[in-house]
């Protein structure tokens, strides 16, 4: 019986980091770091990649939903906002996961958050 071993966090940011070091523009690699930074607790370094993430890739609708949840963990509210109002524009529809998405929490009161998730609700 074989053990799987766990991810290892710290070992993927220093692989990626030796990575986007030599490619400073390999988006796949800024992608990933953007979510493992976020994922160990540094919400700024997260925050950067998101942002270079939207720089390389301006019509990546899920790239720029990423930089609103990174905007709204830095309880950057107005900027969340418009980065998600961006990703809505570009095709970024999830609305379950919008709707639960924890990073969002800071927006979830508000009345331009709400009104984005009407517009993405499906008419009946």
């Amino acid at each position: 019986m074989s053990i799987k071993p766990k991810p290892d966090p710290q070992f993927e940011i220093e692989f990626f980091e030796a990575v986007h070091r030599r490619c400073p523009d390999y988006v796949d690699v800024v992608g990933l770091l953007g979510g493992l930074y976020t994922k160990v607790g540094r919400i700024a370094d997260g925050l950067k990649m998101d942002r270079k993430l939207v720089r390389l890739e301006p019509d990546n609708a899920t790239a720029h939903y990423n930089l609103a949840c990174s905007l709204a963990l830095c309880k950057k509210r107005p900027d969340a906002l418009r980065s998600l109002r961006k990703a809505v524009s570009l095709g970024y529809d999830d609305l379950d996961w919008m709707q639960q998405d924890p990073d969002l929490e800071i927006l979830k009161a508000d009345p331009e958050f709400r009104k984005l998730l009407r517009k993405l609700k499906p008419q009946s």
